[in-house]
């Protein structure tokens, strides 16, 4: 509840906004169509992959058990968190008549900060794996890759799921956003709401700032062999070009479309005087800008297929016909034993 005498629910906030400009400002064709692309975009590169991982390598299904699991959380991201976007734009209801225990706001801020943080996690571990497999090619067992990439997958959502459980246990608060659509973390002062949208942040910044540290590592090992005295012999594998690839435009679409929210929430938070009146207000700049930036996270999850989509040999051979007649590549795995055999 909050201060002041208010009669709002703990979840709901003022927000100042009449019914028309809700109308206005939430089109549920918008948001119907939106949520269409990115469910049709997750079908297309899941089956995709279904079809990839058949005969593949078990160095690349494990990657594509990560992928799998990525094309997964964003399929499921949209379709739960779409759900109920559509249908409050088009039946525009009263969330203290239709939710008065905001047992429905909770649920839709769990899982707008767990798939939120699913991507950024995911692509921190897929490059840990492309790391450790670049660089330490012999340091795993081949027959438990792809148990050991599910079991991982299953461990980043699990980590997910507990950060999004936490306002439910009293670390923070899930409260209704303009313009009345959604629910998301509150950006107050309080020691709670601080602490929790600076570990939401902190989180999904140190998963981008790992993926990106680790993908230079492992794209900088893959030029030095490339170009290295014996790359005429030894070149890294295509797949191993392709996966690498793959991983570097997964994190730069991520780090366009995720930090900007999240250095914008740190900011929030963190602003003197609080961004938040004592009765739960922000301003209508605040509100809009939180609103914007959470439309940019959420191409993520529409962009995050096409990038596999996309990245594909067959298309890069395609848009570059020299590499399809390039020698056929070898393991990068030979040269880089040879290498730490002779130090």
């Amino acid at each position: 509840m909050w201060p002041n005498g208010s009669s709002l629910g703990p979840c709901l906030r003022p927000t100042n906004i009449t019914l028309e400009e809700r109308r206005l400002i939430a089109s549920p064709w918008f948001a119907a169509s939106f949520c269409l692309v990115g469910l049709a975009s997750n079908l297309l590169a899941l089956s995709v992959l279904v079809s990839a991982r058949q005969g593949s390598s078990h160095v690349r299904s494990s990657f594509l058990t990560f992928l799998c699991g990525l094309v997964i959380t964003d399929f499921m991201g949209l379709l739960v968190t779409g759900t109920i976007v559509v249908s409050q734009h088009a039946a525009l209801f009263d969330w203290q008549v239709v939710d008065p225990g905001c047992s429905l706001c909770h649920f839709m801020g769990v899982i707008m900060v767990f798939f939120g943080l699913c991507p950024l996690l995911l692509g921190a571990a897929m490059a840990s794996e492309r790391y450790l497999g670049i660089t330490r090619p012999f340091s795993r067992p081949a027959a438990s890759s792809q148990r050991r990439a599910w079991t991982t997958v299953g461990l980043v959502w699990a980590a997910a799921l507990a950060l999004g459980l936490l306002p439910l246990l009293g670390v923070g608060r899930y409260t209704v956003q303009y313009p009345g659509s959604w629910c998301f973390l509150t950006l107050g002062a309080e020691p709670g709401d601080v602490a929790f949208g600076l570990l939401f942040t902190l989180l999904g910044s140190l998963s981008v700032g790992l993926s990106f540290l680790l993908n230079t590592i492992s794209v900088a090992t893959l030029c030095h062999v490339y170009h290295g005295q014996e790359a005429a012999q030894q070149r890294p594998r295509d797949c191993e070009v392709e996966m690498m690839a793959q991983l570097t435009g997964i994190m730069v679409v991520a780090s366009i479309c995720w930090m900007p929210l999240l250095v914008f929430i740190a900011q929030t938070v963190l602003r003197s005087p609080p961004a938040m009146s004592p009765t739960g207000q922000l301003s209508r700049a605040t509100e809009k800008q939180l609103l914007i930036y959470l439309r940019v996270a959420t191409w993520n999850q529409i962009l995050d297929p096409w990038v596999y989509i996309l990245f594909r040999r067959a298309v890069i051979r395609r848009l570059h016909p020299r590499l399809s007649t390039r020698p056929r590549s070898l393991s990068l795995q030979p040269q880089l034993t040879r290498r730490s055999t002779m130090q």
